[in-house]
């Protein structure tokens, strides 16, 4: 009788409780699945399009002569040694540029030495921006046919405290120059190229503060200048993807600690004055 009891203790249970736990248990699971492609599709960063179109083929010499470029154009310029080359485009939020910068070399029978060549990105208030990753400067020996310069921005953020150094929407310079040269090689003809290119990162870099407009000089070539499809709005982020997620999340893990504990009531055995 013993060895029967514990056998029927054993059992799995048959009553109204098992099916309640497997729907519990199907809800919980359909939620994680929808709550995990919602993370997936706002967390995945997408490439901005670049169909390597031909851009303006001239530099400016200056900040207020920048020649003006968008993200996917390839800028050329033709130049001598010793220059100073200016590009300006826009980035908008939630934006990581990276900028690729070759010059070809004169010929090296008519060089004398080395040639280190620097590539630095200024954002619209003239800031230096610094490089996340890349080579922003490069040595050319002096056989060297080209020189190729590459610089990773950081993420571009809606807004930023006063004393902080974040890079902000607006209009961003490109510089390209000559450092370090042989005084008898300047002057001597160089073909330069400029490509940028972005990546969306999201509402990972999202701030909770925005600025009233981008950071676009109001004179020069880079007066007016804006992205190809317009500056984004401010207040939409994949944050509240992220948001809807763990609202739904919290409600169906609510739900389901409900059904669970709640019980199937009084026994049918329990007589009620009990």
């Amino acid at each position: 009788m013993s060895a029967l009891r514990r056998e029927r203790n054993d059992a799995p249970p048959t009553g109204p409780a098992g099916p309640r736990v497997r729907r519990v248990r199907r809800a919980l699971t359909a939620a994680l699945l929808v709550g995990g492609g919602m993370f997936g599709v706002a967390a995945s960063p997408s490439p901005s399009p670049s169909g390597g179109a031909e851009g303006p083929t001239e530099a400016g010499t200056a900040f207020r002569t920048a020649t003006p470029l968008q993200l996917g154009e390839r800028a050329t310029a033709d130049a001598s040694t010793g220059d100073y080359l200016y590009w300006v485009l826009p980035l908008d939020s939630g934006q990581r540029a990276t900028v690729r910068a070759s010059v070809t070399l004169p010929a090296a029978a008519g060089r004398h030495s080395a040639s280190t060549w620097q590539l630095d990105v200024y954002d619209g208030l003239r800031r230096r921006q610094p490089c996340m990753y890349g080579t922003q400067t490069g040595t050319a020996a002096k056989d060297a046919a080209t020189v190729d310069l590459s610089c990773t921005l950081r993420p571009v953020r809606s807004g930023a405290d006063q004393w902080a150094n974040d890079p902000l929407p607006g209009a961003y310079y490109l510089r390209l120059t000559v450092t370090d040269l042989a005084p008898e090689d300047l002057g001597q003809p160089v073909r330069a190229s400029v490509r940028a290119e972005s990546q969306d990162v999201g509402g990972a870099y999202a701030a909770d503060n925005t600025l009233a407009a981008p950071l676009v000089p109001g004179a020069g070539t880079a007066s007016g200048i804006a992205p190809a499809d317009g500056w984004s709005g401010t207040w939409w982020s994949d944050r509240w993807l992220w948001t809807a997620a763990g609202g739904l999340l919290a409600a169906l893990a609510g739900i389901g600690g409900y059904r669970l504990t709640r019980g199937a009531g009084r026994p049918a055995r329990v007589p009620p004055t009990a």
